[in-house]
């Protein structure tokens, strides 16, 4: 017997309301309308996510190959070279009194 997904999990349900839905978007247009709440969109696809935690969860997991391109630290990386930050900044400085 294989193991069938429960179309009434636990991830779909309201948690304001007793309501269960099949899938995650019947949940958000349920909680838009019936509890008239702010829906937060991702920006890279446009999903919609009924709390900010969930949305970067589904971020980092769907788009991580794109945040990492976008990350400060790959675009310049020889301002995270510790070392070189060190010598630089010891160079300004002499032993001499």
């Amino acid at each position: 017997m294989k193991n069938m997904k429960n179309p009434f999990s636990k991830k779909n349900n309201c948690t304001q309301c007793k309501a269960k839905f099949s899938n995650h978007e019947d949940l958000v247009v349920h909680v838009r309308h019936e509890h008239h709440k702010t829906i937060v969109k991702c920006q890279n696809c446009g999903r919609e996510f009924i709390h900010e935690k969930d949305r970067l969860h589904h971020a980092r997991k769907e788009h991580e190959e794109e945040l990492r391109k976008r990350s400060n630290r790959n675009s310049y990386p020889e301002e995270y070279d510790t070392q070189k930050r060190v010598d630089k900044f010891r160079s300004r400085f002499s032993d001499k009194l």
